[in-house]
């Protein structure tokens, strides 16, 4: 058997090893959503009606959610409780995705990844606590204000659970902005003070990706983007923290490479003077003397 054949084995074998480990992987993160959903199912009423307790405090003694849909009493808290599983697997899923890729990384890649795949979990559900106890009373208590005096709410428990689900997604997912400031740096696409610069176009993005993020109205996408400007000054914070060294490494290369452009402009546009050319030619023989010797 020739080394091609035996090199074209040993990456097979090694492809199949590695698809053989993420099939098991997942089929760990699918038991750990299965299992809390199980474990929860019996509670979904319950638990619904907690999820809703925002809305529903602003409701008058006979107003009630309404189900539009034949299905959507059973189907609606069914759907809630198996996104609320994923959310709740999230740190299992997470570290059986970090359990198969830290085989590949170096070490100082593995100490930077497990802070931060800690962080990026309580970032995302800080995200999520901050939708349900912050945001959402006030922007419930304000459309359950502004309505006329004989519209009466009766807000669909589907409608509903999809306006709660879109907040929560777009809040955890704005919370990881320290995390995904801290991973630019630490692969060298920008620095701090770059990114620092770009300060106004970072709040502008903010709003944008509050508006597209959120639901269509103002408070819900300016309680996002106010979040996000805050995280992104305390990640430029902390990137500027653990890559202090390297950063300061960086700061003096880009000096030296700076002071260089400028004396070469600077000789480009000022030409030697008679007695400069004369010590260049007399340092030039001296150094070429000097290596004649050592030959």
């Amino acid at each position: 058997m020739s080394e091609t054949e035996n090199s074209e084995e040993t990456a097979s074998g090694s492809l199949m090893s590695h698809l053989i480990e993420l099939r098991d992987r997942v089929v760990r993160m699918v038991l750990a959503v299965l299992i809390i959903f199980l474990g929860l199912f019996y509670w979904a009423n319950d638990i619904y009606i907690y999820l809703s307790e925002p809305l529903t405090r602003h409701f008058g003694e006979d107003v009630s959610m309404i189900a539009i849909d034949v299905a959507s009493p059973f189907l609606t808290p069914f759907k809630m409780v198996l996104m609320l599983s994923v959310f709740l697997a999230m740190p299992v899923i997470l570290y059986q995705a970090w359990a198969f890729v830290a085989p590949g990384l170096y070490s100082n890649e593995k100490r930077l990844a497990a802070p931060l795949l800690v962080s990026s979990i309580l970032l995302f559900y800080a995200g999520v606590a901050f939708a349900y106890y912050v945001v959402f009373p006030l922007v419930f208590g304000f459309f359950t204000s502004i309505g006329p005096e004989n519209v009466k709410i009766s807000t669909d428990i589907r409608s509903y659970l999809d306006f709660i689900l879109a907040l929560f997604f777009g809040f955890g997912l704005a919370f990881e902005v320290p995390i995904a400031t801290i991973i630019l740096v630490a692969i060298g696409f920008t620095t701090p003070k770059k990114l620092g610069e770009k300060r106004p176009y970072i709040i502008v993005g903010a709003f944008i990706i509050g508006m597209l993020l959120t639901p269509p109205d103002v408070i819900s996408q300016v309680l996002l983007a106010m979040p996000m400007w805050v995280l992104f000054e305390a990640g430029l914070i902390a990137s500027a923290i653990l890559f202090k060294d390297r950063l300061r490494e960086d700061e003096e290369a880009d000096d030296e490479l700076e002071q260089e452009a400028d004396l070469a402009t600077a000789s480009a546009h000022h030409p030697l003077t008679d007695e400069e050319m004369e010590a260049e030619l007399d340092q030039a023989e001296a150094d070429e003397a000097s290596l004649d010797k050592k030959d």
